[in-house]
Protein backbone atom coordinates (compact mmCIF):
# COMPACT_ATOMS: atom_id res chain seq x y z
CA UNK A 1 0.00 0.00 0.00
CA UNK A 2 1.16 3.47 -0.97
CA UNK A 3 0.10 7.25 -0.01
CA UNK A 4 -2.89 8.74 -2.65
CA UNK A 5 -3.64 11.37 -0.42
CA UNK A 6 -1.77 13.37 0.95
CA UNK A 7 -3.31 15.87 3.45
CA UNK A 8 -1.16 19.80 3.64
CA UNK A 9 -4.05 21.45 5.91
CA UNK A 10 -2.43 21.82 9.60
CA UNK A 11 -4.32 20.51 12.53
CA UNK A 12 -7.94 21.92 13.27
CA UNK A 13 -8.86 22.87 9.60
CA UNK A 14 -11.24 19.60 9.42
CA UNK A 15 -8.81 17.42 9.18
CA UNK A 16 -10.53 14.24 11.04
CA UNK A 17 -13.87 14.87 9.00
CA UNK A 18 -11.55 14.79 5.87
CA UNK A 19 -9.95 11.70 7.31
CA UNK A 20 -13.43 10.06 7.88
CA UNK A 21 -14.72 11.04 4.32
CA UNK A 22 -11.44 9.45 2.72
CA UNK A 23 -11.66 6.19 4.26
CA UNK A 24 -15.42 5.95 3.57
CA UNK A 25 -14.31 6.82 -0.25
CA UNK A 26 -11.81 3.96 0.04
CA UNK A 27 -9.11 5.80 0.60
CA UNK A 28 -8.38 4.40 3.55
CA UNK A 29 -6.39 3.69 6.29
CA UNK A 30 -5.82 7.60 6.50
CA UNK A 31 -3.17 8.45 9.10
CA UNK A 32 -4.22 11.46 11.42
CA UNK A 33 -2.36 12.87 14.11
CA UNK A 34 -3.66 10.79 16.54
CA UNK A 35 -2.42 7.75 14.57
CA UNK A 36 1.37 8.60 16.16
CA UNK A 37 0.22 6.58 19.46
CA UNK A 38 -0.63 3.78 17.03
CA UNK A 39 3.05 3.08 16.04
CA UNK A 40 5.36 3.92 18.81
CA UNK A 41 8.08 1.83 16.39
CA UNK A 42 7.78 4.56 14.06
CA UNK A 43 9.11 7.51 17.03
CA UNK A 44 12.28 7.69 15.20
CA UNK A 45 11.52 8.38 12.26
CA UNK A 46 9.28 11.19 13.26
CA UNK A 47 12.04 12.74 15.61
CA UNK A 48 14.83 12.41 12.71
CA UNK A 49 12.31 14.21 10.63
CA UNK A 50 11.90 16.91 13.31
CA UNK A 51 15.74 16.83 12.98
CA UNK A 52 15.92 17.66 9.45
CA UNK A 53 17.38 14.02 8.88
CA UNK A 54 16.48 11.74 5.83
CA UNK A 55 13.52 9.19 6.41
CA UNK A 56 11.81 6.48 4.75
CA UNK A 57 8.65 7.68 4.25
CA UNK A 58 7.33 4.49 2.94
CA UNK A 59 7.98 3.08 6.34
CA UNK A 60 6.46 6.33 8.12
CA UNK A 61 3.60 5.34 6.47
CA UNK A 62 3.39 1.91 5.86
CA UNK A 63 -0.14 0.35 5.42
CA UNK A 64 -1.54 3.70 5.09
CA UNK A 65 -3.49 4.91 1.89
CA UNK A 66 -3.94 8.92 3.14
CA UNK A 67 -2.77 11.11 5.76
CA UNK A 68 -4.01 14.43 7.12
CA UNK A 69 -3.18 16.53 9.82
CA UNK A 70 0.04 17.06 11.84
CA UNK A 71 2.70 15.97 12.32
CA UNK A 72 2.45 15.01 8.11
CA UNK A 73 1.31 18.23 7.05
CA UNK A 74 4.65 19.90 8.36
CA UNK A 75 6.37 17.33 5.64
CA UNK A 76 3.98 17.59 2.47
CA UNK A 77 7.06 18.61 0.31
CA UNK A 78 9.14 15.32 0.93
CA UNK A 79 5.26 13.48 1.01
CA UNK A 80 5.12 14.90 -2.51
CA UNK A 81 8.12 14.01 -3.97
CA UNK A 82 8.23 10.52 -2.40
CA UNK A 83 4.62 9.77 -3.62
CA UNK A 84 4.26 11.33 -6.93
CA UNK A 85 1.28 10.24 -7.82
CA UNK A 86 -0.60 10.95 -4.63
CA UNK A 87 -3.24 14.14 -4.89
CA UNK A 88 -2.43 17.05 -2.24
CA UNK A 89 -5.60 18.26 -0.49
CA UNK A 90 -5.04 21.54 1.13
CA UNK A 91 -7.77 22.12 4.32
CA UNK A 92 -8.28 26.08 5.06
CA UNK A 93 -10.57 27.72 7.56
CA UNK A 94 -10.61 31.41 8.52
CA UNK A 95 -7.42 32.44 10.26
CA UNK A 96 -8.63 33.72 13.60
CA UNK A 97 -11.17 30.76 14.26
CA UNK A 98 -8.47 28.38 13.23
CA UNK A 99 -6.46 30.07 15.74
CA UNK A 100 -8.67 29.94 18.29
CA UNK A 101 -9.81 26.27 17.85
CA UNK A 102 -6.17 25.20 18.39
CA UNK A 103 -5.50 27.16 21.37
CA UNK A 104 -8.46 25.81 22.83
CA UNK A 105 -7.42 22.31 21.63
CA UNK A 106 -3.95 20.69 20.60
CA UNK A 107 -1.91 23.67 22.16
CA UNK A 108 -3.21 23.22 25.38
CA UNK A 109 -3.22 19.76 25.42
CA UNK A 110 0.45 19.58 23.58
CA UNK A 111 1.70 23.11 23.44
CA UNK A 112 3.93 24.74 26.20
CA UNK A 113 2.60 23.58 29.18
CA UNK A 114 -0.15 25.85 29.99
CA UNK A 115 -2.58 22.96 30.12
CA UNK A 116 -0.76 21.28 33.01
CA UNK A 117 -3.51 22.77 35.35
CA UNK A 118 -6.69 21.51 33.36
CA UNK A 119 -7.49 18.18 35.01
CA UNK A 120 -8.49 16.58 31.76
CA UNK A 121 -4.76 17.06 30.17
CA UNK A 122 -3.75 16.11 33.47
CA UNK A 123 -5.59 12.89 34.02
CA UNK A 124 -4.42 12.06 30.22
CA UNK A 125 -0.59 12.60 30.66
CA UNK A 126 -0.85 10.33 34.12
CA UNK A 127 -3.01 7.35 32.20
CA UNK A 128 -2.37 7.10 28.49
CA UNK A 129 0.43 5.70 27.88
CA UNK A 130 3.08 7.11 25.33
CA UNK A 131 1.44 10.15 25.75
CA UNK A 132 4.32 11.98 27.21
CA UNK A 133 7.03 10.65 24.57
CA UNK A 134 4.10 12.03 21.99
CA UNK A 135 3.58 15.39 23.67
CA UNK A 136 7.43 15.86 23.70
CA UNK A 137 7.23 15.09 20.03
CA UNK A 138 4.74 17.09 19.16
CA UNK A 139 6.26 20.27 21.22
CA UNK A 140 9.51 19.93 19.52
CA UNK A 141 7.95 19.28 15.92
CA UNK A 142 4.91 21.68 15.86
CA UNK A 143 5.26 23.86 18.35
CA UNK A 144 8.81 24.79 18.75
CA UNK A 145 9.81 23.73 14.92
CA UNK A 146 6.74 24.63 13.08
CA UNK A 147 5.65 27.95 14.88
CA UNK A 148 8.99 28.66 16.21
CA UNK A 149 8.23 28.56 19.70
CA UNK A 150 5.88 31.56 19.25
CA UNK A 151 2.32 30.08 19.18
CA UNK A 152 1.31 32.32 21.97
CA UNK A 153 1.28 35.31 19.82
CA UNK A 154 -1.34 35.02 17.68
CA UNK A 155 -0.37 37.20 15.11
CA UNK A 156 2.88 35.64 14.57
CA UNK A 157 1.07 31.93 14.46
CA UNK A 158 -1.27 33.54 11.83
CA UNK A 159 1.31 34.53 9.79
CA UNK A 160 3.00 31.19 9.70
CA UNK A 161 -0.40 29.67 8.96
CA UNK A 162 -1.24 31.71 6.34
CA UNK A 163 2.22 31.43 4.52
CA UNK A 164 2.21 27.49 4.74
CA UNK A 165 -0.84 27.54 3.10
CA UNK A 166 0.20 30.31 0.55
CA UNK A 167 3.68 27.86 -0.17
CA UNK A 168 1.40 24.87 -0.76
CA UNK A 169 -1.21 26.78 -3.40
CA UNK A 170 1.93 28.08 -5.13
CA UNK A 171 4.24 24.80 -5.45
CA UNK A 172 1.96 22.46 -5.77
CA UNK A 173 0.01 22.24 -9.70
CA UNK A 174 -3.33 23.38 -9.45
CA UNK A 175 -4.39 19.80 -11.06
CA UNK A 176 -2.62 17.69 -8.52
CA UNK A 177 -3.80 20.34 -5.44
CA UNK A 178 -7.98 20.36 -3.80
CA UNK A 179 -8.35 23.49 -1.73
CA UNK A 180 -11.01 22.08 0.43
CA UNK A 181 -13.35 24.63 2.87
CA UNK A 182 -15.75 24.18 5.95
CA UNK A 183 -18.92 23.18 4.27
CA UNK A 184 -17.84 22.46 0.94
CA UNK A 185 -19.39 18.65 1.38
CA UNK A 186 -18.47 15.52 -0.81
CA UNK A 187 -18.63 16.63 -4.44
CA UNK A 188 -15.54 18.91 -4.92
CA UNK A 189 -13.65 16.01 -3.18
CA UNK A 190 -15.07 13.07 -5.15
CA UNK A 191 -15.21 15.16 -8.10
CA UNK A 192 -11.23 15.39 -7.80
CA UNK A 193 -10.61 12.16 -6.50
CA UNK A 194 -13.36 10.45 -9.45
CA UNK A 195 -15.07 9.16 -7.22
CA UNK A 196 -18.99 9.05 -6.74
CA UNK A 197 -20.94 11.22 -3.92
CA UNK A 198 -21.91 9.09 -0.98
CA UNK A 199 -25.68 9.41 -0.72
CA UNK A 200 -24.67 10.51 3.64
CA UNK A 201 -23.81 13.80 4.70
CA UNK A 202 -20.45 14.93 4.39
CA UNK A 203 -18.50 14.24 8.28
CA UNK A 204 -18.84 16.84 10.85
CA UNK A 205 -15.98 15.79 13.65
CA UNK A 206 -13.55 18.38 14.29
CA UNK A 207 -15.33 21.03 16.98
CA UNK A 208 -13.83 21.45 20.11
CA UNK A 209 -15.96 19.12 22.06
CA UNK A 210 -15.67 16.22 20.02
CA UNK A 211 -11.83 16.91 20.42
CA UNK A 212 -12.00 16.65 24.89
CA UNK A 213 -14.27 14.08 24.15
CA UNK A 214 -12.06 12.10 22.68
CA UNK A 215 -9.01 12.58 24.99
CA UNK A 216 -11.85 11.10 28.03
CA UNK A 217 -12.56 8.18 25.28
CA UNK A 218 -8.62 7.52 25.22
CA UNK A 219 -8.64 7.66 28.91
CA UNK A 220 -10.82 5.81 29.33
CA UNK A 221 -9.57 2.94 27.04
CA UNK A 222 -6.22 3.49 28.95
CA UNK A 223 -7.86 2.45 32.43
CA UNK A 224 -9.95 -0.67 30.94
Amino acid sequence: MTLKVIGAGVGRTGTLSLKAALERLGYGPCFHGRHVLDHPDRLPLWRAAADGEPVDWHAVFAGYAASVDWPGAAYWRPLAATFPDAKVILTVRDAGRWYDSVRDTIFQMFGDGSGDADPRVAEARDVVPGLDVFTSFHRRMIWDGFFGGRFADRGHAIAVYEAHNAEVLREVPPGRLLVVEPGSGWEPLCAFLGVDVPAEPYPRLNDPAAFWSRVAARVAESRS
